[in-house]
């Protein structure tokens, strides 16, 4: 194949690119619209514009923030306390920002570029990029998850204008539904890259911890379940294992 630098097996950076943009075309793309249409219907019915309901898709470029800060906003929350809910729905984003950016970056990436590329973890694109990234020569991954990027941000712009424009048409709880379809995805493609079992358990450990936190610690319950569950599938895998 045709490029400026290529690895052994001949890919170019732009390859890559090419190739994160077709991972986000497919599945990915596909769930993300749908989501984001809600979203869009969502933040209509919350009294947003369209310019404000496209400016939170930019900006944040997370669902579960993005529902949280329209919420916030309609229910006429403080900046203040406003701010302190979209951080806690993003605390989750940590560990996974902790967990790509090793993968991904170069010894000659710079730490503005660091952060710049972690604006854009999120759910589905470090699913994508996590899957993909390991098995290409490391100077090709920061330009597959920009494909996979780079593709996904203006599909979910545009969905959350349609979705915006099409609001009268689409009732509320149809709205939800469609934004629940990311977290979805997220499970049954955490469940189909499972390959051992305690990665079997961890994810049972979610599913059973999930619910008792949300219950006992509402704001910090996703933090708490994945540490909580992951934590004790490893334990468990290490005594198997000694």
């Amino acid at each position: 194949m045709r490029g400026e630098t290529t690895d052994a097996g001949g890919w170019s950076r732009s390859d890559a690119v090419r190739m994160g943009a077709a991972r986000a075309l497919s599945v990915p793309g596909i769930v993300l619209f749908g989501s984001f249409l809600g979203f869009g219907a969502f933040a209509r019915a919350a009294g947003l514009d369209a310019g404000q309901s496209l400016f939170v898709t930019i900006a944040v470029f997370a669902l579960p923030g993005q529902v949280v800060l329209v919420d916030q906003i309609a229910g006429g929350a403080g900046v203040v306390a406003t701010a302190i809910a979209v951080t806690l729905t993003a605390v989750r984003l940590l560990p996974m920002t902790v967990a790509i950016l090793p993968v991904m970056r170069t010894s000659r990436t710079s730490i503005p570029k660091q952060v710049l590329l972690s604006h854009f973890v999120a759910v589905t694109v470090w699913i994508e990029s996590m899957r993909r990234m390991p098995d290409l020569d490391r100077r090709l991954r920061i330009p597959f998850f920009l494909g996979v990027v780079l593709t996904l941000w203006p599909i979910c712009m545009i969905a959350t204008v349609l979705g915006y424009y099409m609001a009268g048409g689409v009732p509320l709880p149809i709205s939800a539904a469609l934004i629940l379809l990311t977290p979805l995805y997220f499970l049954l493609s955490m469940m189909s890259a499972a390959r051992h079992r305690i990665d079997w358990l961890a994810i049972a450990g979610g599913l059973c911890l999930g619910p008792v936190f949300h219950l006992y610690a509402p704001g910090l319950d996703l933090l708490w379940t994945g540490l909580a569950g992951g934590t004790f599938a490893y334990l468990l895998g290490r005594a198997r294992r000694a």
